[in-house]
């Protein structure tokens, strides 16, 4: 099983930058992908940007050129770098993991409130 730990959310100015973490543990060496999902008050969890193993990466039409994941393997981190924040970016920002066995792991979710 992973554990998923988001930290780095909070409030910014429009136009303003973020960085969030997601400290995982646990059988790390089973996750085959990692993401950032979002909830905003009132509207479905949306898929934001993932990650593959071999490096490649995804995003949705909104975050295209503002947003970059990454991941420091030697820290089991995946970060999610946010720039150009919008107050449509504001939500319940949550990290997400698959397992080899398809098996779905969820942080508790850190808020990003652009101060718009």
């Amino acid at each position: 099983q992973v554990q998923l730990v988001e930290s780095g959310g909070g409030l910014v100015q429009p136009g303003g930058s973020l960085r969030l973490s997601c400290a995982a543990s646990g059988s790390i060496f089973s996750i085959k992908t990692v993401g950032w999902y979002r909830q905003a008050p009132g509207k479905q969890r949306e898929l934001v940007a993932t990650l593959t193993p071999g490096g490649e990466t995804g995003y949705t039409d909104s975050v295209k050129g503002r947003f970059t994941i990454s991941r420091d393997s030697a820290k089991n981190t995946v970060y999610l770098q946010m720039n150009s924040l919008k107050p449509e970016d504001t939500a319940v920002y949550y990290c997400n993991a698959v397992s080899l066995a398809q098996r779905t792991s969820w942080g508790q979710g850190t808020q990003v409130t652009d101060k718009a």
